[in-house]
């Protein structure tokens, strides 16, 4: 995936990338490695790629997948008025299992990732305390 300068990459196990911001995982002893994140716009789209990468090793290990390294990349874009215009993300994973239980993973990922379906529904914001 081609990313814009709002995109982002969040990498574990054997995908994880030597550069960027390393955060605790409970799925990994290593850590995640993301980046970058010098902007909101990074940020939102980092909230999705490590929900995604964070959900594909819970679902992993319930269905019985082994994952051995994830590199999940987020991106989108924005209008004029600085209105998002959508988020997409790629995962790439290295694992021994078939192509049909990784799709049937991918599938599952993306119908229960928390962030990807609460943006999904549209997210009210406003100023705390007016």
């Amino acid at each position: 995936m081609h990313l814009s300068p709002y995109g982002v990459r969040a990498t574990a196990g054997t995908l994880r990338a030597a550069e960027g911001v390393v955060l605790a995982h409970a799925w990994t002893e290593e850590g995640v490695v993301a980046g970058p994140a010098a902007n909101g716009a990074q940020v939102m789209h980092l909230s999705v790629a490590l929900c995604v990468l964070n959900d594909t090793y819970r679902e992993a290990e319930r269905l019985g997948v082994r994952v051995d390294g994830i590199v999940v990349e987020a991106d989108g874009g924005f209008d004029e008025e600085w209105r998002s215009t959508g988020v997409t993300y790629a995962v790439t994973l290295e694992s021994p299992a078939s192509e049909a239980d990784l799709a049937r993973l991918a599938a599952v990922v993306d119908e229960v990732a928390e962030i990807p379906r609460a943006l999904r529904g549209g997210v009210p914001v406003g100023r705390f305390g007016r």
